[in-house]
């Protein structure tokens, strides 16, 4: 094998909010790749609509910069939990990884997932402690904490030499004292090039690329990226995909492209060690490794971690189905999945006994939200169920998910908080101080639990809590958890919600809708004070008199309704309930619609 001097292959991991955009930004601005005038957006590399509007990264991508003339191909990952898969599978590209953490925060849950990921593929780490100019960092008590995050995942000898850079990424400025401001990222770069060992590989060797990504170019079709471990790829040549059962088929590459900085540059060929995009390849999928045609040999296939939660897509039945959207049918909604399952290598669909119905599941509610938001605003219309577990079998014993959670609440809060989180089974592991006023609580909690629980935790906190939680495994059955305890307002008939009809039932609960909307039987409208639904007639109007109203019949208002966004409309379903989606409305409803009928179920169920 031989070293690619002129190649490093890193990945940024870190947990979700730690700069690893950020930091990619300066290393980009700085390595050269703008003009001088150029107008640079601020986390360039979040290039898709709901990254930019959450403020998150959703998929890894590429980019690549030069220093002193050795390229340094980038894959920026997501942080939060439920995108794993994305971290997983991009990690198999990379030789070193530069893991960030939050000077004031330390290590949190993600930290602790990536980091283990990259531990077990024997990649070489590099530490960044970012944000050092935080008034509240705890830069010395922070890398102890990287120290012992290291010693119990287990890192060898070898990986626990790695060196410590200190950043403000938003600054992009870095330094290996942080008691010495740092003047750019050179340091950075310097660490970069000397501790991160060169891609190794024979160029002469049979082709060899492992496929880690697939995405679809409105111009050159179907394209997969990957890094090639041995041998040479070019435009034109004839190859052989193995797929994840062992079968070949023969293609041949249309085009080679390689990363310089955020454009993707057409090359005659490519030799081992470099990361590249190529064409030609209809039905690759992610997994699946591009061989010599002559000397086919497979790559070790992608594995990530397993789905923990799942839920029921359908086609949309309501009264109102087909009035927002363009995609109705189940034939375009089971594609619809399908096709996300090539790229999205942490889902799982599988159709079910109706052909309307599709089980679809994911890492997380945010996981499943982000796909269910997506193909709305391509204009699909669907409804789902409520989100449920994942449970498994281990010697005639039923195991569910487990996750471990960190909570940042201030000090006068922790008795409310640790009783919503014992009614959800959690187990307190860990408690310290956060700061003045504020505690950082760690549980155990089964995953379950934790659906609806963000809600409960804002409005009980009043919005001055941070949690977040990464996946454990498995664990025996922890019990019966209740899920909600207030009822809800049902529409009993349909028609057009008015201010009379609101007016009269809202002391009975609160509402989720506002006057004028338009509303069918059996749809949600509001949450009831007591533990039993009942049904509201919101389309009520007034009886027209002669009678001039009164000062106080003027002045009623209408308390303002709660609005609730499609994460928490999802966690807020309940068994018998289903969310409507639609490009333009999120709306609740009951399974089934007429009351008649859900009286006769609820009976049966009774009964049985």
């Amino acid at each position: 094998m031989i070293p690619v001097k002129d190649i490093r292959n890193i990945a940024i991991i870190a947990h979700v909010d730690h700069g690893k955009t950020t930091l990619v930004d300066g290393m980009l601005k700085q390595s050269g790749i703008f003009r001088e005038n150029q107008v640079v957006e601020e986390r360039v590399m979040d290039s898709n609509d709901l990254e930019r509007e959450r403020g998150i990264t959703i998929l890894a991508k590429n980019t690549s910069v030069n220093y002193k003339g050795i390229k340094i191909n980038i894959v920026d990952t997501p942080g939060h939990s439920d995108f794993g898969g994305e971290v997983e599978r991009v990690l198999k590209m990379v030789d070193g990884v530069l893991l960030l953490v939050d000077a004031a925060e330390g290590p949190m849950p993600q930290t602790r997932f990536v980091l283990r990921k990259a531990l077990e593929l024997n990649l070489v780490p590099v530490v960044v402690v970012n944000k050092i100019d935080r008034p509240d960092a705890r830069i010395n008590e922070v890398v102890d904490e990287v120290y012992e995050l290291f010693f119990e995942l287990g890192a060898s000898d070898e990986q626990l030499e790695f060196p410590v850079v200190y950043a403000i990424a938003r600054q992009g400025v870095a330094t290996m004292d942080p008691d010495e401001p740092g003047k750019d990222l050179q340091p950075l770069f310097e660490t970069i090039i000397n501790h991160f060992p060169a891609p190794q590989g024979d160029p002469d060797a049979p082709l060899q690329m492992l496929v880690n990504n697939t995405e679809y170019d409105s111009y050159i079709g179907r394209i997969a990226v990957g890094r090639i471990y041995q041998g040479t790829i070019a435009g034109g040549q004839q190859v052989a995909v193995i797929d994840h059962d062992g079968n070949i088929k023969n293609y041949r590459i249309g085009r080679v492209y390689t990363f310089e900085g955020l454009e993707r540059v057409e090359v005659p060929s490519a030799a081992c060690g470099e990361i590249v995009v190529v064409s030609g390849l209809d039905d690759i999928k992610i997994g699946e490794t591009i061989a010599d045609k002559d000397n086919p040999v497979a790559l070790p296939a992608i594995t990530v971690d397993e789905p923990t939660l799942e839920m029921t897509f359908m086609v949309n039945d309501s009264p109102f189905a087909g009035q927002e959207g363009e995609h109705l049918t189940s034939r375009k909604l089971r594609a619809r999945l399908y096709k996300e399952m090539e790229k999205n290598v942490s889902l799982r669909v599988q159709d079910t006994d109706s052909p309307d119905m599709f089980k679809v599941a994911g890492r997380g509610e945010l996981h499943l939200s982000i796909l269910i938001e997506t193909m709305r605003r391509e204009g699909f219309e669907l409804q789902v169920s409520k989100p449920e577990v994942i449970y498994k079998r281990e010697n005639g014993q039923l195991m569910e998910p487990m996750e471990l959670l960190l909570v940042d609440i201030p000090e006068d809060k922790m008795g409310p908080v640790m009783e919503i989180l014992g009614s959800r089974k959690g187990e307190m592991i860990n408690m310290g101080p956060n700061g003045p006023g504020q505690l950082r609580l760690e549980f155990k909690v089964p995953a379950r639990g934790l659906i609806g629980f963000r809600s409960q935790l804002l409005t009980e906190t009043r919005g001055h809590a941070v949690m977040n939680h990464t996946f454990l495994g498995y664990e025996p059955f922890k019990g019966e958890i209740k899920r909600r305890y207030q009822g809800v307002l049902i529409a009993f008939e349909s028609g057009e919600a008015t201010f009379y009809g609101l007016n009269s039932v809202q002391d009975r609960g609160t509402l989720f809708i506002t006057p004028g909307t338009k509303v069918y039987e059996g749809m949600v409208v509001g949450e009831h004070v007591r533990e039993q639904d009942i049904e509201v007639n919101v389309c009520k109007k007034k009886q027209l008199t002669n009678h001039r109203a009164s000062t106080a019949e003027a002045t009623v208002k209408l308390e303002e309704p709660r609005i609730m966004s499609l994460e928490e409309s999802l966690e807020y379903l309940n068994d018998d309930e289903l969310l409507e989606v639609t490009p333009k409305s999120l709306r609740i409803r009951k399974k089934i619609l007429d009351k008649h009928e859900r009286s006769k179920a609820k009976k049966v169920a009774n009964v049985s």
